[in-house]
């Protein structure tokens, strides 16, 4: 197993591994997982797998979750078809962690490229440990102890209709996360708040946060856009180019992602196994 890392904040290319073989192999899947605690998201040129085998691979972190509007392949619990070809519109473009409307967000995901566009359809992934690092010290004050909602009517119910999206909503409720989350394995600090499903500070008028000069700063809207603001700093990326057969895996924990919508109406079509997470702290 080879490990190229592409930029120095994010992501690294894997090279000498087959991930149907990997997920049989204790010893290679560890340092894989290692890989990927290491450098947030990594990539696989050339797989030549299954959809059973990106399956177990998959499972090899945890058990897999569906979606509530995308589903599942029926005979592949946990794998998502996302699909594009004929419809321009996309959930995907925008900065988000999958799931963070979620009580517990996906720890992360394997995505296969099945068939791409010759140009267009990147995908980029952020780096949060590095957004929350570099943010100036009065602002991290500010911010230890908010709590914010997320919520999947933020996103995905804005295309149902009213009863849609009450049922939607009804279904999963509005989840509560704390504004900089603890990574359960690394004990890293990210700043854990997306412009995809973060609607709101849920605490932020309280006498900690006007000791922490509170009253001098912007106003609550102001600051959330600014936090969500910090996944759009090209410093904290890496930006992946798909082929047929590219597989990336990320640690959706300490990153968030943006699907590029510019190649309509080429076909895009992925596969994504998603790993249920736990609950941030």
């Amino acid at each position: 197993m080879k490990v190229r890392q592409i930029t120095p904040a994010i992501g690294a290319e894997i090279s000498g591994v087959h991930l149907g073989e990997a997920a049989r192999d204790a010893e290679q899947f560890a340092e894989i997982k290692a890989a990927l605690l290491k450098h947030r998201v990594l990539f696989f040129r050339g797989q030549d797998i299954t959809r059973a085998e990106h399956v177990a691979f998959a499972r090899c972190f945890g058990p897999l979750e569906d979606h509530p509007v995308v589903g599942s392949d029926p005979e592949h619990p946990g794998l998502v078809l996302i699909y594009r070809s004929d419809n321009p519109h996309s959930f995907e473009n925008t900065y988000h962690c999958d799931g963070l409307w979620r009580p517990n967000p996906a720890m992360g995901a394997v995505l296969r490229c099945i068939e791409c566009p010759e140009i267009g359809g990147d995908t980029i992934w952020v780096n949060m440990v590095k957004a929350y690092e570099e943010l100036p010290d009065y602002v991290k004050a500010q911010i230890a102890d908010l709590r914010a909602k997320a919520s999947i009517e933020h996103s995905f119910g804005a295309v149902l209709t009213p009863e849609a999206r009450a049922k939607l909503v009804q279904e999963h409720p509005t989840a509560e996360h704390p504004v900089v989350r603890t990574h359960p394995e690394t004990g890293e600090k990210i700043l854990f708040v997306g412009a995809g499903f973060t609607s709101h500070f849920v605490n932020w008028s309280t006498p900690a946060n006007v000791r922490h000069g509170i009253d001098k700063s912007p106003g609550a809207s102001l600051l959330l856009n600014y936090l969500t603001s910090r996944a759009s700093i090209p410093e904290y990326q890496v930006r992946w180019s798909w082929k047929p057969g590219d597989v990336a895996v990320w640690d959706n924990r300490s990153t968030q992602h943006y699907a590029c919508n510019d190649y309509f109406p080429a076909p895009r079509k992925m596969e994504r196994a998603g790993i249920v997470g736990d609950r941030p702290y």
